[in-house]
């Protein structure tokens, strides 16, 4: 079949590396891509939140499946726009979406069908100093999150009241994260190990992939402003059988469930961030996408057509017996651009990154990349995800070879972290 994949990051080029092993795939188009998709299949130049643009190429080119990696085009309604020229989608409908576009929506969901979340309030601007006064009464850390998509950086945790009363400030005076900052939403602190699952949905039913463990942080022990994400590993050993069993049974199945009765039902990755508190797993956030570094690790431990799992997901009719689990065990790590997560210089070189391909058991995976007069530049703050996968759980040795590959590449002002997987590891 012919396939197109939007995005242009990381997440999309693994997308693309893995359906890209389907006897089921004829043609793949990637809109719009990057220097490490153009090896993988076409890439279309018509960015990810060009609604019209993508409608019309996908239709003018006969493609039989669409798969939508960022959560922008997603909110925006491209699902409907495909689906109404009669082309099959893996992603959700704009109203589905909002389990991950409008925070507000997703607690309130939660609150009413019993899923296990932290409680919560919600403000508007207009209520700035209600927002005050509340963060007056409540013990810290807490958490303040801005309701709307703001690519993974609009949580801010702070430890008194006087940070808190900044947050908010930068969020209803200041316009940090723009409208999505315009209503805030207020949670108590939950403590534990975070953990990231995906769950493949025809909207019914669905399959439950490994769980990952996302870096947020841009510095060494979880310090720093929060980012898009600095790295990850899977499967994490902080959620186990029966963890998994309470994910399926009292988070996905419900949620799946209370979208229907609201009209929204969502077919593609519900993505589920959770925190596994000394309570049981808890929901921290839903993502209506596949979650990024976490999809360069889960998708490796992955064997079968995963192609199929999707198009079978869009076909209303998800056939679960098409991939398996395998007893693998994977790390990511993100190489950022100086400055990242704040303003960063784009068009730097890249050294090494054929030296680092050639290390055994290594994917050099492009996220903010471009490529001019065949030299590879940066293009943006996350630039390479360096992911190592290994056939057995030994986590520490796929982390050393993981960081040895990496040893192999560099730009000036390159930036990661050394810990990532060290929770699991220590």
């Amino acid at each position: 079949m012919k396939v197109a994949i939007i995005g242009g990051g990381g997440r999309e080029h693994v997308i693309a590396l893995k359906i890209s092993e389907s006897n089921l795939l004829n043609e793949l188009f990637i809109l719009p891509g990057n220097p490490g998709t153009e090896k993988l299949g076409t890439n279309v130049p018509i960015k990810s939140d060009d609604i019209n643009g993508i409608v019309k190429f996908c239709t003018e080119n006969k493609i039989e499946l669409v798969i939508i990696g960022p959560e922008k085009p997603l909110t925006m309604g491209l699902a409907e726009g495909l689906i109404e020229n009669d082309i099959k989608v893996f992603g959700p409908t704009k109203a589905a979406a909002r389990i991950e576009g409008e925070k507000s929506f997703a607690k309130n969901l939660m609150m009413k069908y019993n899923i296990p979340t932290a409680s919560f309030k919600v403000f508007h601007k207009e209520n700035y100093d209600d927002a005050l006064n509340y963060l007056k009464r409540v013990s810290y850390p807490i958490v303040i999150k801005a309701d709307g998509i703001a690519s993974g950086k609009g949580v801010i945790i702070p430890e008194t009241y006087e940070d808190a009363k900044e947050a908010v400030k930068e969020c209803f005076v200041n316009s940090s994260f723009g409208k999505a900052g315009e209503k805030i939403v207020i949670e108590e602190y939950m403590t534990g190990q975070e953990a990231s699952v995906f769950a493949i949905t025809d909207g019914n039913d669905f399959v439950l992939l490994p769980a990952a463990q996302d870096h947020k942080r841009i510095f060494d022990g979880d310090k720093g402003k929060n980012t898009g994400g600095m790295g990850a590993y899977a499967p994490t050993p902080f959620v186990n059988e029966n963890d998994y069993k309470i994910i399926s049974d009292k988070i996905i199945k419900p949620t799946l469930e209370a979208l229907n009765e609201n009209k929204s039902k969502f077919v593609g990755c519900l993505y589920c961030g959770l925190m596994m508190t000394s309570e049981g797993p808890k929901v921290v956030e839903f993502n209506c996408r596949f979650g990024d570094p976490e999809t360069q690790v889960v998708l490796p431990l992955i064997s079968g057509d995963f192609l199929e799992l999707l198009f079978s997901a869009s076909n209303g009719n998800i056939n679960k017996n098409s991939i398996s689990i395998e007893n693998k065990t994977s790390v990511c790590v993100v190489l950022a651009s100086k400055g990242y997560p704040d303003k960063v210089e784009k068009g730097i070189e890249i050294f090494g990154i054929d030296d680092a391909n050639k290390c055994e058991n290594i994917s050099i995976i492009h996220a903010g990349t471009k490529k001019l007069n065949n030299k590879i530049l940066t293009d943006g703050g996350r630039v390479l995800n360096i992911v190592g996968t290994i056939n057995s759980n030994n986590l520490k040795l796929c982390k050393e070879i993981t960081y040895n590959a990496l040893s192999k590449i560099n730009f000036d002002g390159m930036q990661y972290r050394k810990d990532i997987a060290d929770k699991a590891i220590n």
